[in-house]
């Protein structure tokens, strides 16, 4: 029986600077399927970028969110992931027409895939766009991490109807030492893990298959989940922006105010009278006192 189910592990080798990831997304993976009918290319697409986001932000000392979001005018319009240093994951694709697979690049018609980090600390956003190299999201990323100033990088992702699972090595700053083959050593022995290998085996079973004459440390696996942070206490302050008007106008046509959250697939809705209750607490405040 499986004991890493949504979960990541950490990992580090002890006789040079090489550290590793391996995640393993199932009930939250599943939480995202059972919400909208992918096609198989689109889910595929999906899986692996849910995979490498929960990777991504794992190696950054970050309070905040890292977002993964790919948009384009073929077939695949948009595919968004987001998660929080909290490891809370969610994300969406939206498509149209038949999709039949392939790489990233002939599915979005040459889009562009953007990497988005932000700090709650320093209310801060910085974006990277990555070139669509290679098939999938895992190439792009190598790509992005061999022509820019990061750590060099490398990912092997996998995703099916019920997992979705991720393996990260990152070469930390510092000398091999006498092994100057280590990274290179490693990347080859991680080049052999197979897809099926990755989403069916503990993750231990595959460190031990991959680096079974390494000398590595490994750390408590941390918990990664599904999480959607709409809520219809959101929904009002999105109502409250639009203003009464706007959405008084909304229920005069429609006979009531439908809000539709694509992560979680849940409909907020409103008639007359939740309408009138949102807005008047706004009233209330900006009645003018009286003094007597």
């Amino acid at each position: 029986m499986m004991t890493d189910r949504d979960s990541i592990q950490r990992f580090l080798f002890e006789q040079f600077p090489v550290r590793g990831k391996l995640v393993h997304l199932d009930s939250s993976w599943r939480e995202v399927l059972a919400r909208h009918p992918y096609p198989p290319g689109i889910r595929e697409a999906l899986g692996e970028a849910m995979a490498a986001t929960s990777l991504l932000i794992s190696t950054l000392k970050l309070d905040g969110a890292l977002t993964l979001q790919l948009q384009g005018d073929g077939p695949l319009k948009l595919l968004v992931v987001r998660c929080t240093s909290g490891m809370a994951l969610r994300g969406l694709a939206r498509w149209e027409g038949e999709v039949t697979g392939g790489s990233l690049a002939s599915m979005t018609g040459e889009g562009r895939l953007a990497v988005t980090l932000e700090s709650h600390a320093e209310k801060n956003r910085y974006q990277s766009i990555v070139p669509l190299a290679g098939h999938g999201i895992a190439d792009c990323l190598q790509a992005y991490f061999a022509t820019s100033d990061q750590l060099p990088t490398r990912l092997w992702l996998a995703a099916d109807q019920s997992r979705a699972a991720g393996l990260l090595l990152q070469r930390l700053p510092g000398e091999l030492g006498e092994d100057h083959d280590a990274w290179s050593r490693v990347s080859q022995l991680a080049d052999t893990i197979t897809q099926r290998e990755l989403l069916t085996l503990p993750g231990q079973t595959v460190l031990r298959r991959l680096f079974h004459e390494e000398d590595l440390r490994l750390f408590d696996p941390a918990p990664v989940h599904f999480a959607c942070h709409c809520s219809r206490e959101r929904v009002e302050t999105i109502l409250r922006s639009l203003g009464l008007a706007e959405v008084r106008s909304v229920l005069e046509e429609q006979g009531q105010v439908e809000v539709h959250c694509e992560f979680c697939n849940r409909t907020y809705r409103f008639d007359a009278v939740d309408v009138e209750a949102v807005f008047a607490s706004d009233l209330t405040l900006d009645k003018p006192r009286t003094v007597h």
